[in-house]
């Protein structure tokens, strides 16, 4: 049995005559990574019309510093303003804003950067990386007052996403609720927290039932506990992932590069990863992406290969493009669960093995045998490893409803299994994939918002840097793209995803190695 858990246990405080552990220090440093400008705290008679008002507020793309014509290589600002619904400006910083420079007619795309002056006023910064007639796109995501009902719910609420266990012995059952804290004060619990990792999960006790009939894992269900104006703050269409309007033209003409010397990674200065040009992505850090667009070109890539693919249904939508694309891969029905997995596909031929497993709880999902509910740290640990082996990681979307502590913990324990893995098998390779921005609905923020998705993409950013991996930028393919944002995001950003994923593994030949082939 075990005593309860509740949020605040496990922030890392210590004894002021103690040196912080070296655990403690990170864990501090990565919580810095997701800080966000403090916003305001609402007052009881508080009103939504108050907040920031997209259709009030304006954006001006800003004039060449040295003026003159642009070209490619130059970066361009763009000063953003916010006001309420009163036409009020605002005073303070806060907002989640998100910003887009794209030529529809070329395919293109670029994410902005976005900086909070912290007054009521932002700057956006883009690379200019292609030729043409360019325009910007900024959106409000959330104002800063609905960022401080997100930022309360995870710090009051984090229970508002349940799930629950089924307990069977024979022809009786039970269900009870489980969840990462659970408050033991009310019945006793049942403790299954990891041996091997640490990872806590609880479940109230069945009445008849010992702990270990339990059978069955699944999404419970949600409570949505706000006021009526804190949630007039989430109006899709209204205050929630609308364009701002341009003060000006937010068209402009980019002639070629002037200094025709410098390539195009040494001039980007705003850091994104990639952007779309003629709709193939284009990495920023040297990374050549071919296209496979043959089932051959595919088979070829991955001959002899096995793809162990872990974590949400964002990854396992991976697995099922694999399968729709490549005739040459063939299901094998393991009779499980179609969310969870396992999942398998074989092509025989090839010598070609591509898996799918979901990751441990919190998974959101239909019921899973608790028998096939693994963490993913613990599934790397027995994989042997080598050159043929590609490991691809995808934790991020089932998270936001609970505080960074309970991701963070996650990710390290995914890291050292990952260090491990190299360690005894250094030509493995590991590929992780980003969280991305979705489709925004009331329900659907309360738990997974963009503001707590790209909190949660810095912290995945943070702890995997320096180690021998692969990024798939999930987070600017899909800001990037003229497609909809989407959890699950549309075939041709899926295509671009796999495209990047097979050129690391097959990375085409350099000039310098053309030769040889």
């Amino acid at each position: 049995m075990a005593a309860s858990v509740k949020p605040d246990q496990v922030k890392s405080s210590l004894p002021t005559h103690q040196q912080p552990s070296k655990e403690a220090v990170e864990l501090d440093f990565l919580k810095n990574v997701t800080a966000w400008p403090s916003t305001p705290p609402l007052p009881l008679n508080f009103s939504w019309k108050d907040s920031s008002d997209p259709r009030h507020s304006t954006f001006t793309v800003l004039p060449k510093r040295a003026g003159g014509q642009w070209h490619v290589g130059d970066e361009l600002g763009v000063l953003i303003k916010m006001y309420n619904f009163h036409g009020k400006p605002k005073k303070s910083g806060g907002d989640f804003l998100l910003a887009r420079l794209h030529s529809p007619s070329l395919l293109a795309g670029v994410a902005g950067k976005v900086v909070d002056h912290l007054n009521g006023s932002y700057s956006a910064l883009f690379p200019l990386l292609w030729e043409g007639n360019v325009q910007v796109q900024v959106v409000l995501v959330h104002s800063s007052e609905a960022v401080t009902v997100l930022q309360q719910l995870n710090r009051m609420q984090p229970h508002r996403i349940y799930f629950q266990s089924l307990f069977r012995s024979g022809s009786l059952t039970e269900t009870t609720t489980c969840n990462v804290y659970i408050n033991a004060s009310q019945q006793q619990v049942c403790n299954y927290t990891d041996l091997h990792t640490g990872e806590q999960w609880f479940c109230y006790k069945p009445k008849k039932l010992s702990c270990d009939a339990r059978v069955t894992h699944a999404m419970g269900g949600f409570k949505k506990n706000i006021t009526h104006q804190e949630e007039m703050l989430f109006q899709s269409g209204i205050n929630m992932k609308v364009s701002i309007p341009p003060s000006t033209h937010p068209n402009i003409s980019v002639h070629p590069r002037e200094d025709q010397t410098r390539v195009i990674s040494d001039i980007v200065r705003t850091e994104p990863s990639g952007y779309y040009y003629h709709g193939a992505w284009r990495p920023l850090d040297g990374t050549k992406v071919h296209q496979f667009n043959s089932s051959s070109a595919v088979s070829q890539c991955l001959r002899g290969k096995g793809l162990y693919l872990f974590g949400d249904s964002t990854i396992r939508q991976w697995f099922e493009y694999f399968l729709a694309s490549f005739p040459g891969l063939k299901n094998f029905d393991l009779h499980s669960s179609k969310q969870g997995g396992p999942l398998l596909a074989l092509d025989y031929p090839n010598n070609i093995l591509v898996t799918y497993r979901c990751h441990g709880p919190p998974i959101r999902s239909y019921p899973i045998p608790v028998t096939q509910l693994r963490y993913v740290a613990n599934e790397l640990d027995h994989i042997e490893g080598g050159p043929n082996t590609v490991v691809v990681i995808g934790v991020w979307a089932h998270f936001g409803s609970f505080p960074v502590d309970v991701y963070i913990r996650r990710m390290q324990n995914i890291r050292k299994a990952v260090v491990r893995l190299l360690s005894r098998a250094p030509r493995t390779m590991v590929v992780i994939r980003t969280g991305n921005p979705k489709t925004l609905y009331v329900d659907g923020i309360l738990s997974n918002s963009d503001w707590y998705s790209i909190q949660r993409d810095k912290l995945l950013r943070a702890v995997f840097k320096g180690l021998d991996v692969h990024l798939v930028h999930a987070w600017d393919m899909v800001l990037a793209h003229q497609l909809p944002h989407n959890l699950h995001p549309q075939p041709p950003i899926i295509k671009n995803m796999i495209d990047v994923l097979l050129s690391y593994i097959c990375p085409p030949p350099t000039d310098q190695t053309r030769g040889n082939h």
